[in-house]
């Protein structure tokens, strides 16, 4: 490629990513008037003012994000990132879910240091450039970006359990890192080449042995692994999530999976067939092990920790029936998680704001509270997939996809997976049925609620929050019967 031809592509490749070029400019931005406007105004000022800030910049970035709905697809700085209708709608389901952050954040008035905005700005950043990658270098550094942020988001609460849960993930992550990182490596010892994209890594992936294939191949999925909190890279959830506040954790718990399941599905689409039967049992493992761990758990951030493991085995159900259709499951899938978990998470804050989230704390709160309180049960009914909800729509569409690869390819292993997956989410039913059990049908104790001393005399407005719960619960209760609108779209990817 000739000199003006290469400048010629990084215009057309620059001008393709207008939403990555504003987050980068807004991250800087939000440094220097942190800088600039804490003197000032004082700490607690200047903070809303950029939590407002933050907020329109959000909102900017999912209209800048809809404006490259339906373009050309194509190669942004070949081989490294490439843009198509697929990744739009992923960054949109990023973007979505951390304008949906910052606005848990302000509704219950969480009190965060200023540098909280610019961390979510840059880990979104991460997020986008993810969805956008093919390279494996470019998906290791999206991964390492979005990576760093979450460690820093975890551990930014002054409390001593929220430093033990950020070190912890930052240990675990550096690990998953690391053996991704010689995964890689392997890689591009046994193909010669990086690029997902190109027929001569399948090539040359085929052309070595099984067994060093998929070892190459597992150790380079350990990052994707740990973002899908799959096992065995899933130690870290449950002790981030108790951690961590509940509107970090509602971000972390839907918006890498959504990043990381879209380039596990390019991986998928690129690598040999032969890894499916070890990602079918991954997916197996990780559903069970999250489902039987979760009937023990006593806080419910920790509960949906463990149902998150289990979730995303879910998620990897529809791309291992290797099949279009399969891929269409799981992205609905995906759409659908991101709604039901970020609605589940705030549901829960709603009813006792900011506090440390014992399962104790909901008894008998659903005579008090009842909008809020059915509101929950809707979307606990959602997670397990029953109907009238959203949450049995994609589980159906991902076990019909993977059937019907069953009937064309006769693997035995999807059969048992099929299996698996029906029966544990009949197991799920005792956990997620627990908080609307204790809401209804236990006594409320006489308690005061662990809250941060700051933050003792908030009460949230009760109209509002019947409002907003119905809200909610309206939008997983009318995806059942208007699935249509989300699969109009997906159709289009």
């Amino acid at each position: 490629m000739y000199l003006n031809e290469q400048l010629l592509h990084i215009r057309q490749s620059l001008a393709g990513i207008g939403p990555e070029l504003f987050l980068t400019v807004f991250f800087l931005l939000l440094l220097t008037a942190e800088l600039l406007l804490t003197p000032r105004l004082g700490k607690e000022k200047a903070a809303r003012w950029l939590q407002t800030g933050t907020i329109l910049g959000a909102i900017v970035t999912l209209g800048l994000v809809i404006t490259q709905w339906g373009g050309a697809p194509g190669f942004r700085f070949e081989p490294l990132l490439y843009l198509d209708n697929k990744a739009v709608f992923f960054k949109g389901l990023v973007v979505v879910a951390w304008l949906g952050t910052l606005l848990h954040i302000r509704y219950l008035r969480y009190t965060f240091p200023s540098e909280l905005n610019a961390l979510l700005v840059a880990a979104v950043l991460g997020m986008t450039l993810l969805c956008m990658a093919t390279h494996l270098l470019t998906i290791y550094l999206a991964l390492e970006l979005l990576s760093i942020c979450s460690y820093l988001l975890v551990a930014l609460s002054p409390y001593r359990k929220a430093t033990e849960g950020g070190i912890k993930y930052l240990l675990y992550g550096s690990v998953s890192s690391a053996i991704m990182l010689y995964g890689i490596s392997l890689i591009y010892g046994l193909t010669g080449t990086l690029d997902i994209t190109n027929e001569a890594m399948q090539a040359g992936l085929a052309n070595n042995p099984t067994f060093v294939m998929q070892v190459a191949l597992l150790l380079t999925l350990g990052g994707l692994l740990f973002k899908l909190s799959l096992v065995p890279f899933h130690v870290w959830t449950p002790d981030v999530y108790e951690a961590a506040p509940t509107p970090l954790v509602s971000f972390l718990s839907v918006a890498p999976k959504a990043a990381a399941l879209l380039v596990l599905m390019r991986l998928t689409g690129a690598l040999p067939p032969q890894l499916l039967p070890t990602l079918g049992g991954v997916a197996l493992i990780s559903i069970t092990a999250g489902n039987v761990a979760a009937l023990w758990q006593q806080n419910a951030r920790r509960l949906l920790a463990y149902s998150s493991i289990a979730q995303a085995g879910y998620l990897i159900v529809g791309i291992v029936a290797y099949t279009e259709p399969g891929f269409e499951a799981a992205t609905f899938y995906t759409a659908s998680y991101v709604l039901i978990n970020m609605a589940a998470f705030f549901l829960i804050d709603l009813l006792h704001p900011r506090t440390n989230t014992d399962l104790s704390l909901y008894t008998g709160l659903g005579r008090k509270q009842v909008g809020v309180s059915i509101a929950i049960t809707v979307v606990m009914i959602a997670l397990a997939g029953l109907p009238p909800t959203v949450g049995f729509t994609a589980k159906w569409l991902v076990f019909s996809a993977l059937w019907d690869s069953y009937q064309q390819m006769g693997q035995p292993w999807m059969l048992w997976l099929l299996i698996g997956g029906i029966l544990n989410a009949a197991i799920s039913l005792a956990y997620y049925l627990r908080i609307p059990f204790l809401l209804f049908f236990r006594t409320s104790p006489v308690m005061v609620p662990e809250t941060a001393p700051e933050q003792q005399d908030f009460t949230a407005p009760l109209v509002a929050n019947r409002v907003l719960a119905g809200l909610l619960m309206a939008l997983v209760v009318l995806l059942f019967f208007r699935p249509n609108w989300l699969i109009h779209w997906i159709g289009q990817l």
